[in-house]
């Protein structure tokens, strides 16, 4: 790609599309700026740019873009059946994401890994690994910096960990990872992809490029997951905490590779059998590249989780507050629940999906959960299912705010608070962290003297 031939439309500036802008202004590409919603930080990013050389354009002239630019560069919040991109499809012109624009000039060896839950931890875990391995490694993507903005800092002796999510997966192509890891695929994101079988051919091309040098890391216990191996030209290593795989798996409280013991699950900081699947795709990824057995087992036992994941916040009167903000679909906030060692009153809702919330309810009944508290946009939907599925210990109210006292009010002392979502939070912030970071201040500013 010769920049300076082309004319680039970076649409929606959030930290990918600032990166993206700046990495072709740097190699003095024609940039041009678009994102439909207006805030103090997108007018901040637009004059920083602005004044590198890239020109602001209006919605009106957005319509007109795929005329006169040759390139979309599409933030993953944007979907890819919306007006703009359709205009640039119709026009013939190539419509590519931040992270396939970084893949192009990617000269570190790239592991990428995704999956509806673990995404992040398994990355900022394996990341941990390879520098206790001494590798210099960086853990980029959907966590961290973007990927382009890492891209230069990275030599072909070096690592790059890539979270890639389904947003990205769309508009991403040219990527070769010499290991990809598959954690899961369960019901994530049907608001933007419609359907089960869309969100499950988005994780499955992850696979896509893989040839017979490279490694697939797939999730035996998962169906959708073991059935990728079917059309994968790479070689398929497996990881299973059920059954004694090709590759890596538990046994007996102690977790292996290829027969060999790498540790005790007891001597792991993060508990939950989600951290014990985290864990086995990072041995398998370790075993893979022949790291030594003593510094993985050492960095996976160290690792002490990633913030808004199962987080202890503080303990007030008794009460365990717990942040899981990160929780954002019924899976991971069932994983969440069943991690609870006492009763906990869970906080539930924000904005839909496109769930059904019958399976969480389900499952809710045989945890410690004792009392729902349902709030956000979607809590009408969210109470039908809990009374469909025998759930009645609920309460309902509109604001995260309310929420969060009255769970404070219910829970005794021994008891937890746990706040796992199974919803986006783009009903009242900006993202899970935001969402996260509220609950933090809130339960850190409960007077214990009252």
């Amino acid at each position: 790609m010769y920049f300076r031939n082309q004319k680039f439309l970076v649409a929606g500036l959030s930290k990918s599309g600032e990166s993206s802008a700046r990495f072709l202004l740097d190699r003095g590409a024609e940039v041009y700026l678009y994102d439909d919603v207006i805030s103090d930080n997108v007018s901040a990013v637009c004059l920083k740019l602005e004044q590198l050389g890239a020109r602001i354009i209006s919605a009106e002239e957005s319509e007109e873009a795929a005329q006169f630019c040759d390139v979309l560069v599409l933030s993953p919040g944007i979907p890819i059946d919306t007006a703009l991109p359709i205009s640039f499809r119709k026009q013939g012109k190539a419509i590519i994401g931040e992270e396939e624009l970084a893949a192009l000039y990617l000269r570190a060896t790239a592991i990428a890994v995704t999956g509806t839950n673990g995404k992040t931890t398994t990355v900022s875990m394996l990341n941990d690994v390879l520098n206790a391995s001494g590798k210099r490694s960086v853990a980029c993507g959907n966590i961290g910096n973007p990927l382009v903005k890492e891209v230069e800092n990275l030599s072909f002796d070096d690592f790059a960990v890539i979270e890639i999510s389904s947003f990205q997966l769309e508009t991403l192509s040219s990527l070769r990872p010499h290991i990809a890891i598959i954690t899961n695929v369960t019901e994530d994101h049907l608001n933007r992809h419609y359907n089960m079988e869309n969100y499950i051919f988005l994780k499955s091309k992850i696979l896509r490029n893989l040839r017979e040098s490279e490694y697939a890391v797939l999730n035996y216990d998962d169906p959708v997951v073991r059935g990728f191996a079917k059309n994968c030209k790479s070689k398929v290593i497996y990881f299973s905490v059920q059954n004694k795989v090709d590759g890596a798996y538990a046994d007996g409280g102690s977790l292996y590779f290829r027969g060999e013991r790498y540790l005790d699950v007891a001597d792991m900081t993060v508990g939950g059998v989600h951290n014990i699947y985290n864990a086995l795709a990072c041995i398998a990824a370790a075993g893979v590249l022949g790291l030594d057995k003593a510094s993985v087992a050492k960095a996976i036992c160290a690792f002490k989780g990633i913030r808004h994941r199962i987080e202890k916040v503080r303990v007030v009167g008794g009460v365990t507050y717990i942040d899981d903000s990160k929780g954002t679909n019924v899976d991971a906030t069932v994983k969440a629940a069943q991690a609870m060692k006492s009763p906990t009153v869970i906080l539930l809702g924000g904005k839909d999906k496109g769930y059904d919330y019958a399976p969480l309810f389900e499952n809710l009944n045989s945890t410690p959960v004792i009392h729902a508290i349902i709030y956000g946009e979607n809590r009408f939907k969210m109470l039908n299912a809990a009374i469909k599925s025998g759930f009645v210990s609920v309460s309902l109210c509109s604001e995260f705010s309310t929420a969060v006292k009255l769970a404070g009010f219910i829970a005794k002392p021994g008891q937890n608070v746990l706040l796992s979502p199974a919803s986006s939070s783009f009903d009242s912030f900006s993202n899970y962290e935001e969402r996260g970071e509220v609950f933090r201040q809130m339960v850190e500013s409960i007077d214990e003297t009252i």
